[in-house]
């Protein structure tokens, strides 16, 4: 069976948090990309506070440049109003043949929050969400999901919750550190940061 694996978010801005992760979920399930998935307008964000999605999309793209193992598609920042996950999943296992198993890079704060996401319950049975650990964040307990999941659903998502990395690196931070004009090397790609500088973005100087 073919299989994707999409890692959608934010990315303002991609850093090396995210590609590490990526990296170890791709290596785990034996698929050799990632497609990264910068998000226009995220539901759960205000759009004012988003950096324009050509830089984040551009950023994504020089991160990754050269490397084979990730991929980074347009498909959500060209899409109008919000994105919603759901949409995405059913669009790339249309788009890859009906046999074709979706993967979606889920970090575990957002485990405990699936309930509340667009047509959740579909989102499970329409794709493989595979939940990765994140600082600060613990893994809800049963009970939790069975309030928005039937015991099937609960049990997929069980199965796909992956030991990964715990990488303390957030694009909060990092816009936080650029604003004060410290530095953030090592926290992002070298190439990614130079767009920052270049392009003036989140206050550099």
């Amino acid at each position: 069976m073919k299989r994707v694996i999409l890692y959608g978010g934010s990315f303002d801005p991609v850093h090396h948090g995210h590609l590490i992760v990526a990296r170890f979920v791709a290596e785990a399930l034996h698929v050799p990309r990632v497609i990264l998935m910068p998000s226009a307008h995220p539901p759960h964000k205000p759009i004012e506070s988003l950096t324009p999605a050509e830089h984040r999309l551009e950023m994504c793209r020089r991160a990754v440049a050269g490397d084979d193992g990730f991929e980074v598609s347009d498909w959500e920042c060209t899409r109008p109003g919000p994105n919603y996950t759901l949409h995405t999943v059913q669009h790339f296992r249309e788009a890859s043949g009906s046999a074709t198993e979706v993967h979606w890079i889920l970090g575990m704060d957002s485990l405990s929050e699936l309930g509340t996401w667009y047509r959740a319950g579909e989102l499970v049975e329409a794709g493989t969400l595979v939940t990765v650990a994140r600082p600060g964040a613990e893994e809800p307990d049963d009970a939790a999901l069975l309030r928005d999941f039937t015991p099937a659903q609960v049990e997929k998502l069980r199965r796909h919750v992956l030991v990964s990395p715990r990488i303390d690196i957030s694009g909060t931070d990092i816009r936080a550190r650029v604003a004060a004009g410290l530095s953030i090397r090592y926290l992002v790609p070298e190439p990614v940061r130079e767009y920052i500088v270049g392009h003036g973005l989140y206050g550099a100087g």
